[in-house]
This record gives structure tokens, sequence and C-alpha cells, in this order.
């Protein structure tokens, strides 16, 4: 497993990295447990925001005596300086330490910038003169957000989505990234549970030197298999090319990542899960999305009120309504028995 440096923050770790959301998922000693692990098993930079419940409170209790080994980043939702101080100094508390190596804000949908009437970058700025956070980062789900940002040239890290499901754009913003001497943390890089294999996932990454993946887990067998990694860590080889290729021609175009940032749904539909159904009988086969409370949720796709609150709120700019019907009308084949998965 080869280092990678953060751009210009510094911050070198191994190209494998803990992202953190799915540990909300586990109970504290589970958790705890999967995340001493992951520092044993040589992972060192670790990702959480203020925004997932209590991942950093697991986060403080499992790696707290270790603080010096290793590297938190986490995030803030707040759009006020003041909402920004508190949620940092929560933050500090809940993971046990007294500085934060990479604050990041967390889902925009602007560049923040010095003078700009919000206070916001000034604010960071304050916090890293005060020594609570040594680096400054951002979040993104928009290309053209992302892009403003890395031209701002403001920020020293960025975090996206990044797959080998991404297109040539998203490819061309980690170059420009690259350009500007800013790191880039990639997250999603399973797609939201579309991409299976992790070995292709794995290899697809270590093509670009600049780039640290974090990959959410929540099960130790899942934990094992990327720790596996550190010491025989896959390549692109002519199978892996070739597979993944297949994967993009089957999964480019409008799809939904299951990022949920679209709820809550006004008429109660679960959109996250609803409006990928068809990928995930497909890639992801379980009886679990057959179930009669599966189906009762799908039937919810009746009553979508067209309000576009959902598609207003992607982050990937879907025509999410229409997925929704899309992906209703195959499931209901799939129960019919006319098609088979």
């Amino acid at each position: 497993m080869k280092n990678i440096t953060l751009g210009s923050t510094g911050i070198t770790t191994p190209q494998n990295a803990f992202g953190a959301l799915p540990i909300q998922r586990a109970d504290e000693e589970t958790a705890v447990r999967i995340l001493r692990r992951a520092f044993e098993g040589g992972m060192r930079f670790f990702d959480t925001a203020r925004a997932y419940s209590d991942s950093e409170e697991k986060i403080g209790k499992a790696l707290h005596d270790v603080r010096d080994r290793l590297y938190l980043a986490t995030k803030t939702m707040a759009r006020t300086p003041d909402e920004l101080k508190r949620q940092l100094e929560t933050s500090l508390d809940m993971l046990q330490t007294d500085h934060i190596d990479l604050y990041q804000l967390h889902c925009v949908d602007r560049c923040y910038a010095p003078d700009d009437g919000t206070g916001m970058y000034e604010a960071l700025l304050a916090a890293k003169e005060e020594g609570l956070i040594r680096h400054i980062g951002i979040t993104a789900h928009k290309i053209g957000v992302a892009r403003e940002i890395v031209e701002s040239g403001l920020y020293e890290t960025l975090q996206f989505p990044f797959s080998y499901l991404s297109s040539e754009q998203e490819i061309d913003l980690v170059g420009k990234c690259r350009k500007k001497n800013m790191g880039f943390i990639a997250m999603k890089g399973l797609a939201g549970g579309l991409i299976r294999r992790s070995d292709a996932a794995m290899a697809f990454m270590g093509q670009f030197d600049q780039v640290l993946p974090i990959w959410g887990i929540q099960k130790e067998s899942e934990l094992e298999e990327w720790l596996s990694y550190m010491e025989s860590t896959p390549e692109m080889t002519e199978e892996i090319s070739a597979f993944i290729e297949k994967e993009r021609g089957e999964l480019t175009g409008d799809f939904c990542r299951g990022c949920g940032y679209c709820m809550p749904c006004p008429a109660g539909i679960m959109i996250n899960q609803c409006a990928r159904m068809s990928l995930m009988l497909r890639r992801a086969p379980s009886d679990a999305w057959l179930t009669e409370e599966m189906q009762a949720e799908m039937k919810k796709i009746e009553g979508c009120l067209e309000c576009s609150s959902c598609r207003q709120k992607c982050p990937y700019e879907l025509d999410t309504p229409a997925l929704l019907k899309k992906n209703y009308e195959d499931y209901k084949k799939v129960l019919a028995g006319e098609v088979t998965v």
C-alpha cells in the first residue's frame, strides 16, 4: 500500500482510509472494536462528521489514546459562524482531542470565500489561528460547485464522490486538484453500494497519486477485506480494466447513489432505496428487497406529489420523480414474474 500526501496539507497517509458514516449504525462495542482494528491494521486517516449522529463519539472512545498517531477529519453543516463554533466545540469534545487535523464544510452548495458576507471563511481561519483545526477542507456533490471551489484556491482539500463509475468530468476535476496542489478525498468509492468488487475499486483509486478514498465501513468482514490490501494492494490488470469498462457500460447515465440528501419526502417515500431498486435487485440480490414491507414502501411511489422537492435537493441533479416511477414499473414486473433477476 503506497502512501499519499493530501495536497499542501502535508498529511501523508496510506491510500486506504476509514469512512465513519456507517459506524453510527453499529452498537458502540462493535464500532469501537472495528475502529481499533482499523488502526491496528494500518489505517491512519479517519473521516467523520458532526451530522453522523454518534460517529464522532465512537471514534473518540476507540482512538483517544493513540490520537498522536493518526489523522482525524470531521465536518460541519453549519452555515453561520456561531453555529460553526458550537459544532466545532462539540466535535472536539466527542473526539476527545484538542484539535482537528482537517475540518471541512459539509455538503456545500456554494464556495464560501472571504468577504462574502457570511463570515464562514473567516470563522475557519479564526479556528485555525487558535490551533483548534490544522487544515481547512470542503465537501460538495455538484460538479459546478466543486470546480468553483478548486479554482478559488481557498481550500486545502476537496471531498467529492469518485469511483470507477465516475465520468470524465469527475476525472478532470481530480486533475484540476492536482494542478492546484489540492488534496482530493474520494467519498462514495463504491457508488453507494453498487460497486461489488473491492479489488477493482482499490485498483482504480491507486492510479491517482493524490486521491484518498475513505471506505464506508460498518462490518468487521468489510474491514478485513480493506485491511488485506495494506500488504497486497490490487493493481490495474487487463482483467480488472475490462471488468470496469463492462461496469461503466451498464451503469453510466442517471442512477441514484442512495445518498439520501433528497430526504425526507413529503409523501413518505423512501427515495434513497426506491429510486435505485432496479439496480439493487440485480447487483445486490436479496429477498429483503421483495418483502411485504418493501413492497409497501415501493407502493408509496403511487402517491408521489410531483412537488419536485427531491429533484431540487438532489446533488447529482437527477430527475428523481421519473427515476422513482421507472423503478416502480420494473419492480412490479419482477413481482409478477414477468422479469427475472
